[in-house]
């Protein structure tokens, strides 16, 4: 899984495999999802991503049992 926020547009990708797309649907006017020819998602792009998140605060925790 990767994320990567690219600053000059304002965009958040979230990228959660290397499979490739096969389908891209739009959530809303600012976020595009994008699946494999399973329906797996493989990305999500969100525009405007200060105002859909808080981009600003990232933190990843693997939750053990």
């Amino acid at each position: 899984m990767q994320a990567k926020y690219f600053q000059d547009t304002d965009t958040l990708l979230l990228t959660f495999s290397r499979q490739s797309v096969a389908e891209t649907y739009d959530l809303n006017e600012n976020v595009l999802v994008e699946v494999d020819q399973d329906g797996r998602v493989v990305s999500m792009t969100i525009e405007h991503a200060k105002q859909q998140t808080d981009v600003n605060e990232f933190s990843y925790q693997l939750a053990t049992a």
